[in-house]
């Protein structure tokens, strides 16, 4: 068995905890997410496996790329081969989740009419079996690509259907859902890749046929067995797929060092050592993508900070708003909430706007009655919104400006820079105080505080053997 050693960082945000791996080299091999806050060791246990899962693909991606007889279908396998790994991991899930509920159901409490409860259960869980395929099925645009948010939506619109006032109401399914996910949030999936890949490979390859490019030494008609011209199938080459994943499983990844940081540090599972300042690693993770950086500005969950930071990426100064949502994700979900809109549709929405309301206050606690007062005046919902993403943009512009202003390379990170209004919200607002300036935002750039993370890590390790 080889072995490669690997660098983690982990960023446990008041949101989401994200987490990514690089090599010697310092390249990014694997990244991970999740929206799951049971507990703090749970969380990194979550978001570090699926940040090997990656990794294993990245590998598997290699791997073929260098295979004469695989490197030309390696584009089209692998989206495939990803998509039914994400339906068998979401179906395992799902599994769990009826053994929770059914357990919850055979209680004290639910024994009276607990057999038609349990019948409830297994009808529900079964619709949302049968919903998975279309979630994960090809072209299909998903909401999130959290399992709770996913199940959650699936589960509440069946359990409305099967709710009875005079017998198992609505309220009590809701209920056995939220204890569910629970446990099935604090179960921890020991090394999913070798767990599911198996049955993904199995599923992806059976009479497979996509239109592509003639592969190279492929006659025009197509791909054998009477395919269509321009089809290709896949499954002429299942023994050649199979030896590359068992290649890659083959491989030890080596953890040679972690490092963690973001709002919830001091939580995390791991010595004081392997610790370090969200700033300092937000600082180097955006120099780290766009080397000629020298002013961050991070909008995430529950903070923001403005970041100013040398030629090497190190900090020079820095302002952080940490006393209150006001002007965060966090913010930016009670207005969602409050508009009973999903957090992505705001953005969107905001876009639309030809005539942009002033907002008074970015106070999460009076946020609800201003916007209710404004909605009740007739004023429009994306006119409301345009006013909201650009009074969060004005506070952040008040950070960045104690912290030293804006140079002429700028980078925006965190949750709040895949909002394409607050993005345009910001260059507005820096073309107006600050002229022409050239902006980056990376579309991985959640992932900036976990990069510098995971940089920290090398250096400890180099700094430890020298």
């Amino acid at each position: 068995m080889s072995g490669m050693r690997v660098f983690v960082g982990i960023d446990l945000g008041s949101t989401t905890t994200k987490a990514v791996i690089l090599d010697d080299d310092e390249q990014v091999v694997g990244r991970g997410i999740t929206n799951s806050r049971s507990n703090y060791d749970v969380a990194c246990a979550i978001v570090r496996d699926e940040a090997f899962v990656r990794a294993r693909f990245s590998m598997t991606g290699e791997r073929m790329r260098r295979d004469p007889a695989l490197g030309h279908v390696s584009d089209l396998f692998l989206p495939l081969l990803e998509r039914h790994f994400r339906r068998q991991q979401h179906l395992a899930l799902l599994a769990s989740l009826r053994k929770s509920m059914l357990a919850a159901a055979d209680t004290p409490r639910h024994r009276p009419y607990h057999e038609e409860l349990s019948r409830t259960i297994e009808d529900i869980v079964d619709r949302m079996i049968e919903r998975a395929q279309e979630h994960f099925a090809e072209g299909a645009a998903r909401k999130s690509d959290f399992f709770r948010d996913i199940a959650a939506a699936d589960y509440m619109h069946l359990a409305e259907e099967r709710g009875n006032p005079k017998g198992i109401t609505f309220e009590t399914l809701c209920s056995m859902f939220d204890a569910a996910i629970l446990v099935v949030e604090n179960t921890i999936e020991e090394d999913a890749f070798n767990a599911h890949i198996r049955q993904a490979l199995e599923a992806a390859l059976p009479g497979v046929r996509a239109s592509r490019p003639h592969p190279p030494g492929v006659p025009p008609g197509g791909d054998g067995d009477g395919a269509a011209p321009g089809a290709l199938d896949l499954a002429r080459y299942a023994d050649a797929l199979t030896r590359a994943i068992d290649d890659v499983r083959s491989v030890e990844l080596i953890e040679a060092a972690t490092v963690g940081t973001g709002y919830g540090r001091q939580r995390l599972p791991f010595p004081k050592e392997q610790i370090r300042s969200e700033i300092l690693c937000h600082g180097l993770g955006a120099h780290a993508m766009f080397p000629k950086t020298r002013t961050v500005l991070d909008i995430g969950g529950q903070d923001t900070k403005a970041i100013q930071v040398d030629a090497e990426g190190i900090v020079t100064s820095f302002q952080m708003n940490d006393r209150c949502a006001a002007g965060c994700g966090r913010y930016l979900g009670y207005i969602a909430d409050e508009m009973n809109l999903g957090l992505h549709e705001l953005g969107p929405l905001a876009q639309q706007s030809h005539h942009r309301v002033k907002i008074n206050s970015t106070c999460t606690v009076f946020a609800g009655a201003e916007l209710r007062d404004r909605l009740a005046l007739g004023q429009k919902r994306e006119d409301i919104l345009a006013g909201l993403h650009r009074a969060i943009i004005l506070r952040a512009m008040s950070l960045l400006a104690r912290s030293g202003g804006i140079a002429d390379e700028f980078t925006f990170t965190g949750g709040v820079a895949r909002n394409a209004a607050a993005v345009a919200a910001l260059r507005d607002l820096v073309l107006e105080n600050y002229g022409e300036r050239t902006l980056n935002i990376s579309h991985e750039s959640i992932y900036t505080g976990a990069l510098g993370a995971a940089l920290f890590a090398v250096r400890a390790e180099k700094k430890a053997a020298a």
